[in-house]
């Protein structure tokens, strides 16, 4: 291996330094030499929404490793072996000569630095939407530790009271919970017609919103914000439908690829934005590499899948590795993405991997769906909590697609193993057979995942009859319909659903089954619907065949219910 080789790396926050130091490891006699624009490297942007909340105190903690010690150029130099060049802007890539025009930022004086290969990490912008006042004071976008650090000072110094959250995605739901632990009220203003559409189903999206509402965020959807109102500084924002009042706004509407000197050095970039890779994140020149928020992925299933742009730091991080691990020339291809993200919303974690039904529907899929609600470990546990579960199949391969939870339980660890699942092109068949650790303080016998996965194989065989809440509200919006309740007269008293309701309780069922109607279609609950799948089928026993239940049943239930205890 040659002892010259030349690497420099363009961009210092997640995939830049990840990809610097694994080289090092790999080939200790590279001449490796990282730029990047800003003051600051290798800082935790994810960590941003948490600073504000109050989890830690100190903003340096962020570009701190887990000992104490700053992630400074000196650290690189000594600790990691490279060179770092700090408020150093890289404004040309020259492929004939292969060297990289360089800009002293602190002193304007130029340069170039010759590479043998290059690596760019440039990251993603913040998407600035056109609107008058967005340059106002007290605007703030939450991408840099400057940003979360100066909106704190101000909600101390100018005593904040109000704040409009532009954008209701992973950043949008964050800032909304650590705005109001920090005793502000919040409006979360999305302009499609649920929260983080680019990542949920509708139907899981308004659930999780149910519990956002609950903690006190007002959530406005179907509003575009035209203009940040105010002289010197945010008094409030406008939308196409009326106009909030606010004393901070923060926007987070997305990000978009930082390709702009990829696409001016002529290499392949998509239409839409994002430096175009392979599975060892070469871009179109062979000896330049892209990874991170800069690039775009593809989808892990390629028989469906086409590029996405995903940008989340564990990628980035990923394709550093991947890019090191080829300079060095141990080749070892990026396998792809699944679409996982997670966010926490107060109790809640929401989370999703794979296909969506939107997504799947849109490719033409021919698919089924299930969900399923209930605790994440045995009732009788004082640390079980409630989740509900989306599972996207395959009808034909009985290929798992999809999933989506949102709930208190522990919904990473079935999010985790659910895109284990896809990314291995597992069915549901093998999801429920999968040997799941299992202790009661861990979860039930029959973990979630796979209590989930039998349901929906319960319907590609004809033996479940389930339906979604929306599909159940839609029904018994246009009436004619029995609701069935089969749960004890005990949790009748506690909640119900608020329309009317024949209530025979699941054990007297069989005995009092001729009370019902065989000509009307019948639509059977309980709390987590358990007992309404086996109503279904003590029913279908008795020759009613317009029978179904209510997946999720009450406690997964998006809409509202009616709290009587």
């Amino acid at each position: 291996m040659q002892s010259t080789l030349n690497v420099v790396i363009i961009g210092g926050v997640a995939c830049g330094p990840k990809t610097a130091a694994r080289l090092r490891r790999l080939h200790p006699n590279a001449n490796i030499t990282m730029i990047e624009r800003d003051a600051l490297v290798s800082y935790g942007a994810c960590g941003l929404p948490y600073y504000v909340e109050g989890l830690f105190s100190h903003i340096n903690t962020l570009i701190e490793t887990p000992v104490g010690v700053a992630r400074t150029p000196a650290f690189f130099d000594k600790a990691k072996g490279f060179k770092v060049l700090i408020r150093t802007e890289a404004t040309k890539i020259d492929r004939d000569k292969k060297i990289v025009v360089i800009r002293n930022l602190e002193t304007s004086e130029t340069g170039s630095l010759p590479y043998d290969k290059l690596v760019i990490a440039t990251g993603g912008i913040a998407f600035h939407p056109p609107i008058p006042g967005i340059n106002l004071k007290n605007v703030w976008f939450m991408t840099h530790p400057d940003h979360a650090e100066s909106l704190v000072k101000e909600i101390q110094e100018q005593g904040l009271k109000k704040a409009a959250m532009v954008g209701a995605g992973f950043i949008g739901i964050e800032m909304a919970e650590a705005l109001i632990h920090r005793g502000l009220s919040v409006n979360l203003i999305e302009m499609a017609d649920q929260i983080m559409p680019g990542v949920l189903d509708h139907d899981i999206a308004t659930y999780a919103s149910k519990h956002l509402r609950q903690k006190g965020v007002n959530i406005v959807l179907g509003e575009r914000v035209s203009a940040v109102l105010g002289e010197n500084k945010a008094s409030g924002v406008k939308t196409d439908r009326q106009e909030i009042d606010a004393d901070a706004v923060i926007i987070a509407v997305g990000t978009r690829p930082n390709d702009t000197l990829a696409r001016d050095a002529g290499l392949e970039c998509m239409g839409r934005g994002g430096i175009v890779i392979n599975s060892y994140c070469q871009t179109s020149d062979p000896n330049i590499y892209a990874g991170g928020d800069c690039a775009v992925n593809t989808y892990i299933d390629r028989v469906f899948g086409s590029p996405m742009y995903v940008p989340l730091g564990s990628t980035a991080n990923k394709h550093g590795r991947v890019i090191a691990n080829h300079i060095a020339g141990k080749g070892m291809p990026f396998g792809g993405i699944s679409g996982t993200g997670i966010v926490k919303a107060f109790d809640f974690n929401i989370s999703r991997t794979g296909l969506s039904e939107r997504q799947a529907r849109e490719m033409n899929l021919d698919i089924e769906t299930t969900y399923w609600s209930g605790p994440d470990r045995p009732h009788y546990m004082p640390n079980s909590k409630p989740l509900l579960i989306k599972m996207i199949a395959c009808k034909k391969t009985r290929k798992l697609l999809g999933v989506q939870a949102a709930g208190m339980g522990d919904v990473a660890r079935r999010i985790d193993t659910a895109a284990t699942v896809i990314r291995f092109g597992g069915t549901l068949d093998e999801l429920s057979d999968i040997d799941f650790a299992y202790a009661p303080p861990f979860s039930p016998p029959i973990d979630p995942l796979a209590t989930c996965a039998h349901i929906l194989l319960n319907k590609l065989d004809g033996i479940a009859n389930g339906i979604s809440a929306y599909e159940a509200k839609s029904r018994i919006d246009k009436g004619d319909v029995i609701l069935l309740d089969v749960r004890t007269p005990g949790e009748i008293e506690m909640m119900q659903l608020p329309y009317p309701t024949t209530t025979i309780p699941l054990g007297a069922l069989r005995e009092k089954a001729d009370s019902l109607p065989k000509d009307k279609d019948i639509l059977a609950f309980c709390k987590v619907s358990m007992r309404g799948y086996e109503a279904q089928r003590i029913l279908n026993a008795k020759g009613f065949d317009r029978v179904w239940f209510i997946e999720g049943g009450i406690i997964g239930w998006p809409f509202e219910v009616k709290m009587l205890k």
